[in-house]
């Protein structure tokens, strides 16, 4: 998770409350606006490479609509378990944000109105997340298949980034902690870290991306606006070259849009599927 544009946060979402009422989870948010030294990252603005090729046509949004909310928060830490996930509006950087407003039909069929400043740091991740025993993970070695569907698409304007957040032996800033993200749509942001490679699955190419403080990040050279992720392949990947720690936990795994600014407009990010399989 970015603080500014291309920089890392080494912080994540709290896991769900035990209880699947819709309310606020009573913990505080494990994401939070600072690095890993305790100090607010600087924000900056990296436009995207003009050498990225232009996107492929992306693949189409299933058609779902949410006209009857089972809940609605603007609470900057407002949150709803549903169906063996939690749906967050997750506004950590609050000091810096504007208004959101997060409305859900079902974990998988949700949408977001945020106003965020033209300013460059990240400002919100609103989210759907499954947590893996209760945050303290599962060794990746014990699965056969990681894998997850998605479609989300944001709103075209401002600067944001649409992307799975994985967490690795544990879950946000720590020692020996992962963070692997996945972007499947990208306005003028930037990873945090060096590009390091390609990687590609499925008939889809990524930039990769990697810093010397546990984050990687694959995003997409294509907008996906829909589709399926091979995650334990990824993930596999990033071991294989380095990245990730051997047989990690695999404690977490979200996906939702990273507001740094909507131009000072309302904007809507919607989500019409999410699913995350493990065997």
């Amino acid at each position: 998770m970015l603080v500014g544009c291309g920089q890392d946060a080494g912080s994540a979402a709290p896991a769900a409350p035990a209880a699947v009422s819709p309310v606020a989870s009573s913990s505080p948010p494990a994401s939070s606006p600072v690095t890993s030294s305790g100090t607010l990252a600087p924000p900056t603005s990296v436009p995207r490479s003009a050498s990225r090729p232009a996107p492929s046509p992306p693949s189409a949004t299933p058609v779902r609509n949410c006209g009857s909310p089972e809940f609605t928060t603007s609470d900057p830490d407002g949150g709803w378990s549903d169906g063996g996930y939690y749906v967050h509006n997750n506004m950590w950087n609050s000091d810096e944000a504007g208004p959101e407003t997060l409305r859900a039909c079902a974990y998988d069929n949700w949408y977001v109105d945020s106003t965020q400043p033209s300013t460059t740091s990240v400002k919100t991740y609103p989210n759907v997340h499954k947590d893996i025993n209760d945050q303290n993970g599962k060794p990746f070695n014990d699965y056969s298949v990681i894998r997850s569907t998605f479609a989300g698409r944001g709103p075209g304007t401002g600067i944001y980034d649409v992307a799975y957040d994985l967490w690795l032996n544990g879950v946000g800033d720590g020692k020996g902690v992962t963070e692997v993200m996945v972007w499947t749509e990208n306005l003028k942001q930037q990873p945090s870290g060096d590009k390091v490679g390609t990687y590609t699955a499925d008939g889809h190419a990524y930039d990769v991306w990697a810093d010397d403080d546990g984050y990687i990040a694959f995003v997409s050279q294509a907008t996906q606006y829909s589709g399926a992720v091979d995650l334990k392949a990824m993930i596999a990947w990033g071991i294989g070259k380095g990245f990730i720690p051997p047989n990690p936990t695999v404690n977490q795994i979200g996906y939702g849009i990273e507001f740094c600014s909507t131009s000072g407009g309302k904007a809507r990010f919607t989500l019409t599927d999410f699913s995350v399989t493990m065997s």
